[in-house]
């Protein structure tokens, strides 16, 4: 049983028997094509049973440039971490005032499988490359109502603003995307 809400890129799998959960190139692939199919260009595949899951599990499966707001979680506070499976994924993470702080491209082929992120800080990813899958680990539970804390320097997701906002923000750490 699924719960799928169109466009916004992201469901709710209910398991109705505890059975190992597998994590193959025919899964990566599946979740990707529906990337690809949506107009912010990702998809999650959640493992966790429900949102009141005190671990969040997931497949973030993700297109070059695909934006995502930088925002931060606190209260509640919630660590999340970020492990490549496919493709890299840059991380970077901003002070108060949206200078950036720190990042990281993680890129299996370089041997960089991952970054976590601590909670009350405001970060953001970005693919680097077609058809790259992240597994996403985060404190539960979700509630979207408290889940995101989004930077009142950053762009919102579909604004006008945010391509250009991504585009500097890659130019200001020298990195580029392959798409």
């Amino acid at each position: 049983m699924s719960l799928h809400t169109g466009d916004q890129g992201w469901s709710l799998r209910i398991f109705v028997n505890d059975q190992m959960i597998r994590i193959d190139k025919a899964l990566l692939d599946s979740v990707t094509a529906e990337a690809r199919s949506l107009p912010r260009k990702r998809k999650n595949y959640n493992f966790h049973k429900e949102y009141s899951d005190t671990l969040q599990r997931l497949l973030n499966a993700m297109e070059p440039l695909s934006y995502i707001q930088p925002h931060k979680h606190q209260d509640p506070d919630k660590r999340e971490v970020f492990f490549v499976l496919r493709g890299r994924i840059l991380v970077v993470e901003f002070d108060e005032t949206g200078n950036t702080r720190d990042h990281v491209i993680l890129d299996p082929l370089n041997g960089v499988y991952g970054a976590e992120i601590p909670e009350r800080t405001f970060h953001t990813i970005v693919s680097l490359e077609n058809s790259t899958v992240a597994y996403e680990v985060k404190d539960g539970p979700y509630s979207p109502a408290d889940d995101k804390n989004f930077a009142p320097w950053a762009p919102k997701e579909g604004s006008p603003e945010a391509a250009p906002y991504l585009d500097n923000l890659l130019k200001k750490l020298n990195i580029q995307a392959v798409t």
